[in-house]
């Protein structure tokens, strides 16, 4: 499904207000100066044909200045022809008109234009369904071939973008279209732009808003996104493992050749052991029989117990 883009034609716009008000502000004095004149002239018993004459030159003054003065906005420039012949751009501001022989059927705005769409449902180069929102911004650069060149070319201009991004979309595979936005932006302006130039307009920059996938697919690729971050944790904790294997291959070869390095490194495990309050240490009786570590254990109880406890030379005898 393809929703067609909202688009309001520039001759709408214009058409809707055809005269402006300062025309019809100098309308309405000129018919109000007629009837002041008149009704003096018609009191001194003037002639009718003089009153009748008076009328109808100062009504003709103001339907003229009605119907053949215009005002443009200060980024709008007016198509004007004249028997259907294009005969030129008219604004920014005031100008006139022949009234009946000339018409303006369109305002141009030079201003940088906004206009959104969408590529619904359409398929990748991995036949995957998306919805990708985007957002176009251009302006006319040319606005007699924007007038005379194509119909609507606000229209047009929406249309060569959602098909333009169309056929991006299905080029592309779906990783592509994610991580390569930036790209996805250069490829769409540099197509937009080039059908678009002979209506004289040019796009200035193309951005992608949104990709909308299948919740199906969604939930497969997180599930193969943290599959992937668990074999990398487990790859890690492998690598890891097999520093500390080297790094304890490296110390038993030092100590393999200094017995007294490896009595020592022993003794100092076990005082850091027995530091801990209410630890529970057990030691190999062969490290006991082989570094001597008895009489190292019952110093440090001995260390460990109050003066209440330690035996006395009494209790000895005794």
């Amino acid at each position: 499904m393809i929703v067609k883009p909202a688009v309001q034609g520039s001759r709408k716009r214009k058409q809707e207000i055809p005269i402006n008000g300062l025309a019809v502000f100098i309308f309405c004095v000129l018919m109000i100066l007629s009837i002041l004149v008149a009704v003096p002239m018609g009191l001194n018993d003037v002639h009718w044909a003089w009153i009748a004459g008076e009328l109808v030159l100062l009504n003709f003054a103001g339907i003229y200045v009605l119907s053949a003065f215009k005002v443009a906005d200060q980024w709008d420039k007016a198509i004007v022809l004249r028997l259907g012949q294009f005969v030129g751009l008219e604004g920014p501001g005031p100008f006139w008109i022949v009234p009946i022989v000339d018409t303006i059927p369109a305002w141009i705005d030079h201003r940088v234009m906004v206009t959104p769409f969408t590529a619904e449902r359409t398929l990748t180069k991995d036949t995957v369904p998306v919805d990708v929102d985007a957002v176009l911004f251009w302006l006319v650069w040319d606005a007699e071939k924007a007038a005379l060149e194509v119909e609507n070319y606000r229209a047009a201009i929406s249309w060569a973008a959602q098909t333009a991004l169309r056929e991006i979309i299905g080029q592309m595979n779906l990783a592509d279209i994610l991580v390569g936005r930036a790209k996805m932006d250069a490829e769409l302006q540099a197509i937009i732009d080039e059908r678009t130039t002979p209506w004289g307009v040019t796009v200035q920059s193309v951005e992608i808003r949104d990709v909308v996938i299948p919740k199906a697919l969604e939930d497969a690729m997180s599930r193969q996104a943290q599959a992937e971050r668990e074999r990398q944790a487990r790859v890690i904790l492998g690598e890891s493992e097999e520093q500390i294997a080297d790094s304890f291959a490296n110390a038993a070869e030092a100590y393999r050749n200094n017995p007294t390095a490896l009595h020592l490194r022993a003794m100092n495990m076990l005082f850091e052991g027995l530091q801990e309050r209410g630890a529970l240490v057990i030691v190999p009786s062969s490290a006991v029989d082989t570094m001597n570590l008895g009489g190292v254990m019952g110093a440090s109880a001995l260390a460990g117990m109050s003066p209440q406890m330690m035996p006395t030379k009494d209790s000895d005898e005794e």
